[in-house]
């Protein structure tokens, strides 16, 4: 007697975030990564966030695979929808929240559970990220839209780990903020910085999660073959 074996054990989690409608929300409810750890297989992520597969399976399984794609898929309205809504957005959030991680930083400097060196490490993704997303828009992405696979591959892997490089910031940012507790005496300074961080880590990821797992695959993909 054969048994079926479940489609989604063969696919990594990046695959299933960028070929299954909602998926990329399932994992975000169980806090498995599908963008900096999207080559990671399903029994893994699980594993690696202390949750039972057959309990995420069953999550995965509960979506409609004939649902609307949540983004654009065509190649150049694809890039125009992360300009739009992630490099446009990201370089609001990030000077915000500076600013606010600054005046926690000094006004509560007293205080044992301050975010202290958050500031720095906003400071270094802003750095980071105003070059990745410059050398994207003048470089990267207009390449891709010409179709020019074949001068695009060595750089694709440079961006890649630049996602990597964002992904230990994150990281870090969530522990300085204890996963974006705010403490019960935080002001609504300390709160606001707090929920703006997560906002900014939820955006990031689903931003990061577009390039490396759909966008950057077809021109890979093109270049391997």
């Amino acid at each position: 007697m054969s048994t079926t074996i479940n489609p989604l054990f063969t696919k990594s989690v990046g695959e299933i975030a960028a070929q299954l409608p909602g998926a990329p929300g399932v994992f975000r409810q169980f806090d498995i990564s599908f963008c900096c750890h999207g080559d990671s297989s399903l029994a893994e992520a699980a594993k690696r966030n202390n949750h039972e597969l057959a309990t995420v399976i069953a999550a995965l399984d509960a979506l409609d695979p004939t649902a609307a794609p949540e983004v654009p898929q065509e190649t150049g309205a694809l890039i125009d929808h992360i300009q739009i809504r992630y490099h446009d957005v990201h370089r609001q959030q990030i000077p915000d929240l500076i600013e606010l991680s600054s005046k926690v930083e000094r006004v509560h400097a007293n205080k044992p559970d301050v975010p202290a060196g958050l500031t720095e490490v906003l400071n270094k993704i802003q750095e980071e990220m105003a070059v990745h997303m410059k050398e994207e828009e003048e470089v990267l992405f207009p390449a891709m839209r010409n179709s020019a696979a074949n001068r695009i591959a060595v750089e694709i892997g440079d961006y890649r780990q630049d996602h990597e490089d964002t992904g230990a910031l994150l990281d870090e940012i969530a522990r300085l903020t204890n996963s974006y507790t705010p403490p019960p005496h935080a002001c609504r300074t300390w709160q606001a910085l707090y929920k703006g961080a997560e906002q900014f880590r939820m955006d990031l990821v689903e931003h990061i999660h577009l390039e490396n797992n759909i966008l950057f695959p077809r021109f890979e993909a093109a270049t391997a073959a």
